[in-house]
């Protein structure tokens, strides 16, 4: 089962959390959900937090953990503190979360290569497309 993200997985644009549903009798409940200022983080993110507190808040070990450099941690941390701040990504953010999807498999390179060059235009994910 998926984590859970206010993110598109393909876009990163915010999405609205509007159903809720109990797996035991079926209760399903529509509304506009408030959520975590973790559920901001995508699943990527929420993976980086959980490992960098069983770390001890340690970059260097996260460093060891992930096999990456000591300044790709603190960029990902960076951007992370960021998210949770309420600032929205900048073209920078996107793209390097971008280029982390691919890495992380969670993104073909051709669905990158596609988001990357709509950023180059300055298109933004549509509204409607984000509900």
């Amino acid at each position: 089962m998926p984590a859970a993200s206010t993110r598109c997985p393909y876009c990163f644009g915010r999405m609205k959390v509007k159903s809720v549903v109990c797996e035991s009798c079926g209760t399903e409940i529509r509304s506009n959900f408030v959520h975590s200022r973790l559920l901001q983080l995508t699943p990527a993110q929420q993976k980086f937090v959980a490992r960098f507190v069983e770390a001890s808040g340690s970059l260097k070990e996260m460093a060891n953990v992930l096999g990456v450099s000591y300044p790709t941690v603190r960029s990902r941390l960076d951007r992370i503190i960021d998210v949770l701040k309420g600032e929205e990504p900048v073209e920078a953010d996107r793209r390097a979360a971008i280029l982390d999807a691919v890495e992380e498999k969670r993104l073909s390179p051709e669905d990158a290569a596609a988001l990357l060059a709509r950023l180059e235009r300055g298109e933004e994910p549509e509204e409607d497309q984000q509900s």
